[in-house]
């Protein structure tokens, strides 16, 4: 029971159960309402349970009026809203309404006004009731769609309106006293609990025939679908395939097929959409979206019928994005190929015969929209001959062309760029599936025609306004960019008939061009003309991007020219070579940037490749302006993308004599040579790897010296013949095997710059095919054992033998490698005590200075000392000299008597150099004199040569 009390006083509440007594079976229901809330419409008294009971009841005459009675009260006593807290009791008083309708469509009528007034907000008397009836308020919610089935219009329309006002719920009125109105959005959120939307997605088949309820329903599902939740609800009922499927219903209005577009735009921008395409991939969808499309693009004139037509084959072209949609089967494929081209390509099809495009936006954005189409439709092989006959190349071809400024088109300057962009990059899509067709209309010719319009310089310069004219404002880049993506998608087909008639066209030379007299001063750019002419003045920030992508395409394009043909490579020929130099000495801090430098230089290092190997002219050109030195640098800067190219380049070059002699010569960062960043490179890989060895990068185990981790997770599994192990197959996943190739090229023996760890490495590079040949054939005998086969004796010994061997190689590098080891440690002692020798006679050196100064100092600030110095000196003098004069000698006395010094003296001056002012310099016999600046203030004068040529006075000694 739910009892509504009025807003009296305490007193009088008491009083009105003090007058009257109730029986225990009997629960009151009791309130006081003045007369001013009376007028106010505030709530009545009334007995929910007693209702339900009435209505439940089925046996009596007069039952039917009482029961309409007791409904209309309800009604009247629940005007301004329903409380939460009765909301359970109403709906089931709604529901045993609507259960009666089909034998007593009286209770139409108020079962209309009960759910009217489901649409006002519902009360809460507590704040605590919206947590505590969401439930009771979910399932009642839920019971508006199961009331669709009832077979009443009133009814339908008035519980889709009811739905309707949640969406746009109304500002209270009046306050009521004691309650609060829920909010909207709470409401909202119970009907996603309640599962609302689901139950009205299943009334729509029964609607099937009443076009007035469909509208409402579609209406209702308009406002569901912008939920998330509600969409979901509505994806698993088949929504989408339900609604799609009665689009071309008739409707005088128009409100079905818009209503029923915006629900299908909805449910794919919240819902999952590959489950609405799989759900719309269907035949009776598609042929719905056919007729409602060639409809729209054939009778619809206004802004209106374009935006919807526009918007249904947008729809169209995310369902054909499903490879199991029958777009063909239903014929919708052959019609968007003729609404795509007939502007092009005149047709006599009926459907188009009198039919013309504006240059208006929606005219404007189908077009673009049949372009995109196009390319998804492509996608579909057996759309093939389909786009052969609607002559898609030919149609696409007519918009790679110059611009004709005299003649009058329907499209804008702005627009016909846009659509011309869209047209090239349509047929880098198309154009590889239909080469006939290409060829028959002299696409090679056209192409290469408009790409040297887009190199010269003229008065056009495009908007750059669309998605694909990024970067182009101002310049013809963008119609250069879609270009050569067009001829890199034609030239790497390997077409022979394609790529021979573009090198008889002269691409080659057109993309490089040949050496000019006015190219720039910087040697670097020696004959880079051609296409990259436009691209030879640094273009600005917001152009860069875009002039890099050009370059790395026309690499790639004279790349898929030039390999497997030596001719082609001559003609790439020196200035081909230039290029490629000029963008190897790059600055390696541009690699980081992300504008484009990191795909330039893959594009360069694939035409060393393919343009440059095997040409032996150009691998001697390339080699003479140090371009192994580059690649070295780019190896050196250890960024492991590029590692495995550039050693597959240099396993090549090392073929070519010449290419050793470079290798060796390179000097990295702290003099590091080509054969040590080999092996740090090694080292690297391995670590990476996950290949077992010591601190000192020795081998661990010699039954497995190169297993990777990898390997070792792996359980070998007996494979067919023709399939490779794990073991061959390492041999293609990392740079150990080109590393061997090359440093074995360079002969493995006098490598310059090589540490003690560098040779010890050394050992294991040395012996890697003989590791990787024992790998195999362990890989052989697990595969026997697995497969439990028996061997006979002979090729039991071999295989035997043959492992046997593979240890001991393993072994034998191992104790190599301990033998350099020790020896690198005895060296390093000796160098040790050789540091510390000459540290220790450095300071016996220093401590003799030291004792020599102390001594000297001694004898300059004491008397006595020097006394006894100079006795101690005049006795060793005369210790030394001979006991016995010899006879007839004649003696000279070498001491100056009277000299106080301790230091040998003599009768001998030694003048260091003669002044200059005496002799004017050494050059003052010259005119070179003249120009000389004085080493002292003044001029500097010529001295006279009598002056000169006088004999000097002798000096004393």
């Amino acid at each position: 029971m739910s009892t509504v009390e009025a807003s009296a006083t305490a007193d009088a509440a008491e009083a009105a159960v003090r007058t009257k007594t109730y029986s225990p079976r009997t629960i009151p229901v009791f309130g006081v309402v003045t007369q001013h809330e009376d007028s106010q419409g505030i709530f009545k008294p009334m007995d929910l349970n007693h209702i339900i009971k009435l209505l439940e009841e089925t046996d009596k005459d007069d039952l039917e009026e009482k029961q309409l009675d007791c409904v209309k009260k309800l009604v009247h006593c629940y005007q301004n809203g329903f409380p939460l807290r009765d909301l359970a009791q109403v709906f089931k008083i709604l529901g045993l309404c609507a259960d009666k309708i089909e034998r007593q469509p009286c209770f139409v009528e108020p079962a209309s006004e009960l759910i009217k007034l489901c649409g006002l907000p519902f009360l809460k008397k507590k704040v605590s009731d919206e947590i505590t009836y969401t439930e009771d308020t979910a399932n009642s919610l839920a019971l508006l769609g199961e009331l669709m089935k009832i077979p009443s219009s009133k009814l339908r329309i008035q519980i889709c309106k009811c739905i309707i006002d949640f969406y746009h719920a109304e500002p209270p009125k009046k306050h009521i006293p004691g309650y609060q109105q829920v909010s909207s959005s709470y409401k909202i959120k119970m009907a996603e609990v309640g599962g609302l939307a689901k139950a009205m997605v299943q009334s729509v088949l029964l609607l099937e025939n009443q076009l007035v309820e469909k509208l409402w329903v579609l209406k209702v599902l308009q406002h569901l679908s912008t939920s998330e939740v509600n969409c979901t609800l509505m994806v698993k009922g088949q929504a989408a395939s339900r609604i799609c499927a009665r689009l071309n219903d008739p409707d005088p209005s128009g409100q079905l097929l818009f209503r029923s577009s915006e629900i299908l735009w909805n449910l794919l921008e919240r819902s999952s959409k590959e489950e609405i395409i799989q759900q719309l991939s269907n035949l009776e969808c598609l042929l719905a979206l056919k007729e409602i499309f060639k409809n729209l693009f054939m009778r619809g004139h206004s802004h209106y019928d374009r935006q919807l037509r526009n918007d249904i084959l947008v729809i169209t072209t995310i369902i054909a994005q499903n490879p199991g949609a029958p777009m063909i089967e239903c014929g919708f494929t052959r019609d968007l190929i003729l609404f795509a081209t007939f502007n092009e390509v005149k047709s006599q099809n009926p459907l188009v015969k009198n039919l013309k495009l504006s240059n208006s936006y929606e005219d404007f954005e189908l077009k673009k929209l049949l372009f995109n189409i196009i390319v998804i439709l492509c996608k579909d092989l057996t759309t093939v001959q389909l786009l052969i006959d609607g002559n898609v190349i030919l149609a696409l071809f007519t918009y790679v062309k110059k611009p004709e400024k005299l003649k009058i088109v329907e499209w804008s300057a702005a627009q016909y760029e846009e659509l011309q962009l869209h047209a090239i990059a349509t047929l880098s899509s198309v154009a590889p599936l239909l080469i006939e067709e290409y060829m028959s209309c002299q696409g090679n010719a056209r192409i290469l025609a408009f790409l040297e319009w887009c190199e010269h310089k003229d008065s056009f310069f495009i908007h750059g306004n669309s998605f694909h004219g990024t970067g182009g404002r101002g310049n013809k880049f963008a119609q250069m960019r879609y270009t050569l993506r067009l001829l890199r998608a034609m030239v790497y087909l390997e077409d022979e008939t394609v790529n021979k008639d573009l090198c008889e066209r002269g691409i080659i030379h057109q993309l490089i061009g040949p050496a000019s007299p006015c190219a720039p001063a910087d040697h670097r750019w020696s004959g880079y003309w051609g296409i990259f002419k436009n691209m030879a003045s640094k273009p600005d920030e917001k152009e860069e991007a875009i002039a890099l992508e050009i370059q790395s395409d026309t690499l790639l394009i004279l790349s898929g020219l030039c390999e497997h043909y030596i001719e082609r490579k001559e003609m790439f020929g020196t200035e081909g070579v230039d290029i490629i130099l000029y963008v190897m000495k790059t600055d390696p801090k541009k690699l980081q940037s992300g504008l484009g430098y990191n795909v330039l230089l893959f594009s360069t290092l694939d035409s060393i490749w393919c343009c440059i190997l095997g040409c032996y002219t150009s691998e001697d050109y390339f080699l003479e302006k140090e371009g192994i030195f580059l690649l070295l640098d780019i190896l050196a800067l250890n960024q492991k993308k590029f590692c495995n190219l550039i050693l597959g380049i240099m396993v090549e070059f090392c073929d070519n004599p010449k290419t050793s002699a470079h290798v060796n010569a390179w000097r990295g960062k702290k003099d590091l040579t080509a054969a040590s960043l080999l092996i740090k490179l090694w080292r690297k890989e391995e670590k990476e790897l996950g290949v077992k060895r010591d601190k000192n990068g020795m081998i661990v185990d010699t039954k497995k010296p190169l297993f990777t981790s990898f390997q070792e997770e792996q359980k070998i599994t007996p494979l067919p013949a023709n399939c490779p192990s794990v073991a061959v197959m390492d041999v293609a996943e990392n740079i150990r095997a080109k590393i061997y190739a090359v440093l074995g090229k360079l002969d493995f023996e006098n490598l310059p710059g090589l540490s003690a760890e560098d040779f010890v490495t050394l050992c294991i590079i040395h012996r890697y095919l003989d590791f990787k040949i024992g790998e195999i054939w362990n890989e052989v005998c697990e595969e026997i054992k697995l497969e439990k086969l028996r061997l006979v004796t002979s090729d039991k010994m071999s295989l035997e033998s043959i492992t046997a061997a593979t240890e001991n190689i393993g072994k034998m590098v191992a104790s190599l490698q301990s033998e350099m080891i020790e020896s690198q440690a005895r060296q390093d002692v000796q160098n040790e005590q050789r540091v510390y020798a000459k540290i220790q006679a450095t300071h016996k050196q220093r401590e003799l200075a030291n004792k020599s100064w102390t001594n000297f100092l001694a004898r300059t600030s004491n008397a006595k000392t020097l006394k006894k110095a100079k006795r101690l000196q005049e006795k060793a003098i005369e210790s030394s000299k001979y006991s016995e004069r010899p006879q007839n000698a004649i003696f000279h006395q070498t001491v100056i008597k009277g000299l106080n010094t301790t230091v040998p003296s003599g009768r001998v001056v030694t003048v260091e150099s003669t002044p200059a002012r005496l002799l004017g310099g050494p050059l003052a016999d010259t005119d070179i004199a003249l120009r000389k600046l004085p080493i002292r203030g003044g001029a500097l004068q010529r001295v006279k040569a009598k002056a000169v040529n006088e004999p000097k006075k002798n000096v004393p000694t």
